[in-house]
């Protein structure tokens, strides 16, 4: 495979060489003269995370990085956002995204770097702070990506655009930056690119899909409500844990028996809460839904078919009509634009080779790099492997399933991940910003 590589990079070297362009070096190769400094950065973020909307010192960090590069560097778009810019020439603009925020999660991976920040949540509660979802890998790679475009100048023309978002994992920060004119204030790209660590794919390969690739999320508060009394004279009240335990199983058929069986759907009951004694009916009970879908029709068929479950309960026990709220943290589906996937993926295969790009199964989680492809930007985003190949077959030899993302114990194999990161996502960008003569 190494010997695969270098082959690569010579040919792709000739070719530029014989354009009358100067290349000092491939991606694939420069990186391993940076990886010692990448891999320092990020072991610095993360053992240094910051929740969603808090990420002040990491945005910091991070802006310094880039001025360092030679971007014009502007902080605080859309909370702690940070954008740099670096213009080269006529052609296109190309943005590459990387998000900034950790997760409320209490790091049990071990590591000698392993993060022990604790802090206070919005309830007051105080809890442990990880990157438990590889953001600190995306930040590294970012930054190896933004330092290899600079120091490669003779190798594009146009306009990169890097941009640090806040908030991902609130499913805010990317409409924080929009609200605060990221694409007025500062040039609308043609096409926007990001990558995410993938924990059950093995160092060395990445994973892409054209189309739909991940789903629309929906948080939905449901107050059943009721009148409250004595246990022992049910007859006297109306029991809220009844209609609930009714609406949950009601809420169930709603994909199973309402949706068209090719359009993926989920609906969750997530948390359910009423009552405080074993002998008393409460007035209220409480449910928190998650919602997944892809399609627009999809979303606003489940929507509207959970407040009509919701009320057709209540019309059943002759009980007040209950509360549904839709929360603010939904995103929308991320699809991924066929002709920009089409273009990039032979990039991924030159660099790693055909067995180590592989075509990646649609995901109902979600991710707000979506609203990009929404404002009108062709996207991509693609998937980064994470863990050694050696741990992925341990796992599956002792029967076991490797730590999710969001998982305490979960860690990357930073090295060979962000060498695969740093080469793919460079590599992607002279494609789209190469010279036309």
């Amino acid at each position: 495979m190494l010997m695969r590589r270098c082959i690569v990079a010579l040919f792709v070297l000739n070719c530029f060489l014989s354009s009358g362009v100067v290349r000092a070096e491939a991606p694939e190769v420069w990186v391993n003269s940076e990886l010692s400094d990448l891999v320092k950065l990020y072991r610095h973020f993360h053992s240094h995370p910051e929740l969603s909307f808090d990420e002040q010192e990491t945005a910091a960090r991070l802006a310094a990085e880039w001025k360092s590069d030679g971007y014009e560097v502007v902080t605080g778009v859309g909370g702690h956002g940070v954008v740099g810019l670096l213009k080269n020439g006529d052609g296109p603009t190309l943005m590459l995204r990387t998000d900034l925020d950790a997760l409320p999660v209490l790091e049990q991976t071990g590591l000698v770097y392993a993060s022990r920040v604790k802090v206070r949540n919005d309830a007051g509660a105080e809890v442990g702070v990880m990157h438990a979802c590889g953001h600190d890998v995306h930040i590294a790679n970012l930054v190896g990506v933004a330092r290899y475009m600079a120091a490669n100048k003779k190798m594009w023309r146009g306009t990169l655009m890097v941009i640090g978002q806040p908030a991902e994992e609130k499913g805010a920060g990317a409409r924080a930056m929009l609200n605060d004119g990221l694409f007025k204030r500062f040039p609308k790209p043609d096409f926007a690119i990001a990558l995410h660590v993938d924990s059950t794919l093995a160092t060395g390969k990445v994973g892409y899909r054209a189309g739909y690739a991940l789903a629309n999320v929906d948080s939905v508060d449901i107050t059943v409500r009721g009148r409250g009394g004595h246990g022992a004279y049910p007859h006297m009240t109306i029991d809220p844990i009844v209609q609930a335990a009714q609406l949950v199983l009601s809420l169930q058929t709603i994909v199973s028996r309402e949706v068209k069986p090719q359009e993926p759907a989920v609906i969750t009951v997530g948390s359910i809460h009423g009552g405080t004694k074993h002998n008393i009916i409460g007035n209220t009970c409480h449910l928190q839904l998650t919602v997944r879908s892809y399609s627009q029709k999809v979303r606003k068929q489940l929507l509207e078919a959970i407040k009509r479950k919701a009320k057709a309960v209540a019309i059943g026990a002759a009980a007040p009509e209950p509360i549904v709220k839709i929360t603010g943290e939904g995103t929308p589906s991320l699809y991924n634009d066929d002709k920009l996937t089409a273009r990039i993926a032979p990039v991924f295969r030159r660099v790693l080779g055909d067995e180590n790009v592989k075509l990646s199964e649609p995901s109902m989680g979600g991710e707000d790099f979506s609203r990009y492809g929404r404002a009108g930007v062709p996207i991509l985003m693609y998937r980064l492997g994470a863990v050694d190949g050696r741990r992925l077959a341990r796992y599956a030899e002792l029967g076991q399933k490797p730590p999710s993302l969001h998982s305490p114990v979960f860690f990357p194999d930073v090295e060979e991940a962000l060498k695969t990161g740093v080469s793919t996502m460079a590599s992607a960008a002279l494609e789209i910003l190469k010279p036309k003569n």
